[in-house]
């Protein structure tokens, strides 16, 4: 599970429409290109499909392709062999007095397992940082596709819990960026603990 609370500001790439879900209600639908900066190599455009409870037909009009605009809601990502779709929920869409740069800035929550790299560092005063890789995993017909976050956790040492394949819990802040064209997300640490895994879970 990776859920991020977040704001994203970018520019209307697909053109707005107005929708129906199973349960009959009326929802907005279109999409966002965001640039995300590099550490290595150029940056990276992706694209957000954000969908939006709406009830006002004329609602779509006021978001044309080109246009830029700021987007709260809840982000989620969805892994389907190599390709990573990002999808919102959004609760609230401004048009103006828009930030020129793009941006998706927020919190992130995970549940997931730890990866085979767990390490103690320590920064220039000599204090302790906690960096690690931990995957959610999603079923896809008969396998599962995984996606994963890098976290560093400052002011904090590998605590003992903290072994390959064990589940996790944390929180912090959401860091997106790129790196030789692959994109990568990242979680500074607030909270984080064991997470007591169900036997055979279908899904995390």
């Amino acid at each position: 599970m990776i859920k991020c609370n977040v704001s994203v500001i970018g520019t209307v790439s697909r053109t707005a429409q107005m929708r129906t879900n199973k349960e009959g209600k009326s929802f907005l639908s279109f999409g966002v290109n965001v640039v995300i900066p590099a550490k290595s190599g150029i940056n990276k455009t992706v694209e957000i499909s954000i969908a939006k409870d709406c009830d006002q037909p004329d609602e779509a009009s006021r978001y044309p392709v080109g246009s830029r605009i700021s987007v709260d809601g809840v982000l989620t990502f969805h892994k389907k062999e190599e390709n990573l779709y990002l999808n919102m929920s959004a609760t609230d869409i401004k048009t103006s007095g828009i930030a020129p740069d793009d941006s998706i800035t927020g919190d992130i929550e995970f549940r997931g397992s730890l990866g085979s790299k767990i390490e103690t560092k320590t920064d220039k005063k000599g204090n302790p940082f906690c960096v690690f890789s931990a995957y959610s995993s999603e079923k896809n017909g008969d396998s599962y596709d995984f996606t994963w976050v890098r976290f560093m956790h400052f002011g904090q040492s590998q605590q003992e819990w903290m072994q390959p394949k064990a589940g996790v819990n944390a929180k912090g802040d959401l860091q997106m960026s790129v790196y030789n064209d692959h994109l990568e997300i990242g979680c500074r640490v607030k909270e984080v603990s064991l997470w007591e895994k169900k036997p055979n879970p279908t899904e995390q």
